[in-house]
């Protein structure tokens, strides 16, 4: 059996069954070395050379671990939670709950959404702005399966379909230029109307977990969020939410000018940490408790970069592509759905669709023009094959984000309440929407 597949199923059973992510993708990394054909001294090279890939994305988490402690220690987060609660008024009622359960909803959608194109900080928001609204949902009794599946559909659908930001690096620098440097004629216009009809699909993933699945109530425990010494009853330090507010949107700016969440979170947390609001008895704690928070996402970021340069280094990918060829046979319709799920078992390893185009663009292409599929056609079986996995796989960072925002009290697992959900939700009607645009167009 190919290398590939061997790996990815075994990593995603280690997951599941409660190991660490970390250690489901080093393990597996090994035995995706093995056995595809090089020895135990190559695979650990592979493995180390690729450990640097995911040292950015490590770091970057880290220092937004840090900005992320230091703005609920100024207070802010604090006021935002008082603030929402206060709205549900001393007897909450159907109605005013309601209202407030949905604001909040469509506003972190929203922010999604934004965080791909208006405001192009990908995940960075999640740490900010998701842990001071834990004391809300847990309140609401809002399923946090749902937020992180509402995340997930924000940061994956929106780079699908929507040619700026994320999105444009997506469907233009990637999707379409590795196209057609393999043969295909297309253009830009193209692309994003190929992939509505696949983004549909996440669509009805999304509904179906807002009114469907996670629908119901579900009971968390309510811990009152930490309550800054400088906030009391008679009000709040208006000094701390202001600095609060220059620190927000100067590590917004420095990231968008530097293109660097590293910097713009260390611009926020230098911020904070002299403008009297953090004591400098105080400071290096923060500083700890943030990073520690985390220090396990961004050592699943970097195992997930050497278990991908294992896989690379194996030349198995190709072999499980061009495989396709001997089984598919003259059935254009299986043809379609086995590139779909060979894109899953690749992207779900890899932990990044960006990644996987570049891999399955150069079998893909020239395989579907074979069996006569329509420039758009091509256009949706690549761009699909390489979404699904992102949603889903516990190395992405559309899974990773969300748990990070979403356990920081330790009550959400990232396999079962992330990427269990989102892989359900999402990859289930992307198989069928992606298969359906293939054939159709």
């Amino acid at each position: 059996m190919n290398a590939v597949v061997i790996a990815v199923c075994l990593m995603l059973a280690l997951s599941f069954a409660r190991i660490n992510v970390v250690i489901a993708l080093t393990i597996s990394a090994l035995v995706a070395g093995l056995v595809g054909g090089l020895d135990i001294h190559q695979t650990i090279a592979s493995f180390n050379d690729g450990l640097g890939g995911g040292a950015q994305i490590a770091l970057s988490y880290a220092l937004l671990g840090a900005f992320a402690a230091a703005l609920s220690h100024s207070g802010l987060t604090t006021y935002i939670s008082h603030s929402i609660i206060k709205k549900l008024g001393k007897e909450p009622n159907s109605t005013n709950t309601n209202v407030v359960r949905w604001t909040l909803l469509i506003a972190i959608l929203a922010m999604a959404v934004s965080s791909q194109n208006i405001l192009p900080i990908h995940i960075a928001f999640i740490p900010i702005l998701i842990p001071p609204l834990l004391h809300v949902i847990s309140a609401l009794k809002i399923d946090r399966r749902l937020i992180a599946c509402i995340l997930t559909f924000g940061l994956v659908t929106t780079y699908m379909i929507l040619p700026i930001g994320f999105g444009g690096i997506f469907l233009n620098d990637i999707l379409l230029a590795n196209l057609n440097n393999n043969g295909l004629e297309a253009v830009h216009a193209q692309v994003p109307q190929a992939m509505l009809l696949p983004a549909l699909g996440m669509v009805s993933g999304l509904l179906v977990a807002i009114f469907i699945t996670y629908r119901k109530p579900r009971e968390y425990k309510v811990i009152a969020a930490e309550a800054n010494q400088d906030i009391t009853d008679s009000g709040i330090n208006k000094k701390s939410i202001i600095i609060s507010l220059v620190a927000i949107v100067s590590t917004l700016v420095v990231q968008l000018q530097t293109d660097s969440m590293i910097f713009g979170a260390l611009t926020g947390f230098i911020i904070f940490r002299f403008s009297g609001i953090i004591k400098q008895n105080v400071g290096q704690d923060l500083f700890n408790q943030g990073v520690h928070m985390m220090a396990n996402i961004g050592f699943i970021m970097i195992a997930a970069a050497g278990f991908a340069a294992v896989v690379k280094s194996t030349g198995e990918v190709n072999t499980l592509v061009t495989s396709l060829g001997d089984i598919i046979g003259d059935n254009k319709a299986l043809a379609a759905m086995l590139m779909l799920i060979v894109g899953l078992l690749i992207t779900m390893g890899i932990g990044s669709s960006f990644s996987t185009i570049p891999i399955i663009a150069t079998i893909y292409v020239p395989l579907a023009l074979s069996f006569g599929f329509s420039v758009p056609a091509t256009i949706a079986l690549v761009g699909t094959a390489a979404a699904l996995g992102d949603a889903g796989s516990p190395a992405s960072d559309s899974t990773l984000g969300p748990t990070a925002g979403l356990n920081v009290d330790g009550q959400h697992d990232h396999i079962r309440d992330s990427v269990i959900p989102t892989f359900v939700h999402y990859n289930l009607p992307l198989l069928g929407f992606g298969w359906l645009a293939a054939m159709v167009l």
